[in-house]
């Protein structure tokens, strides 16, 4: 196995956070991994993105050019990336944000509703873990557990709530795909 993923959105969106999540669930489970984050100095509301790779080979780079995977949480992230997915890949939307499809007929396309899948949990600051758990249901890179287990890593310390609402938000995006 040797999956290469993107994340993109604008900053404050978490996908530098859904890229690191990933890596850390990779590495529970013994694999692989690699994550290269990217954005610009204006951070939040600027454009960011996160590439990570998954194997269970050694990574000889962590570059993800042509990825299997991308999760767009906007429409610039859309249009911008959408040409680098290999055929055959599949891509993510966020479709409260993204109002155009991909223009290509050869991947597989999966748009979640986060803004007002979010407004169940009455929080928008969980639409990176919806769209988490929504991509581990349909990919099945990471198991539900091993993504939780790198949640509660996360935030549980800190923050026993934040982590209660994240495994929330990740169930509401697990069991939104059938």
């Amino acid at each position: 196995m040797h999956v290469k993923m993107i994340f993109s959105g604008f900053g404050g969106q978490g996908v530098i956070m859904m890229g690191y999540l990933f890596a850390m669930a990779g590495m529970y489970e013994e694999k692989n991994v690699t994550c290269l984050p990217s954005y610009g100095a204006e951070v939040r509301g600027g454009t960011a993105n996160c590439t990570v790779v998954i194997s269970s080979e050694e990574i000889a780079s962590p570059v993800a050019s042509e990825p299997d995977f991308a999760v767009f949480m906007n429409q610039p992230s859309l249009i911008r990336f959408q040409n680098q997915i290999q055929s055959g890949g599949t891509v993510f939307l966020n479709s409260s944000m993204i109002e155009t499809k991909p223009i290509r007929g050869d991947i597989e396309i999966f748009e979640i509703p986060l803004n007002e899948l979010a407004k169940q949990i009455k929080s928008d600051k969980v639409m990176n873990i919806i769209m988490i758990g929504a991509l581990i249901k349909k990919t099945g890179l990471v198991s539900l557990g091993t993504m939780t287990r790198a949640l509660k890593e996360t935030f549980g310390q800190k923050n026993p709530s934040v982590f209660k609402l994240n495994e929330s938000a990740l169930m509401l995006g697990y069991n939104y795909l059938q």
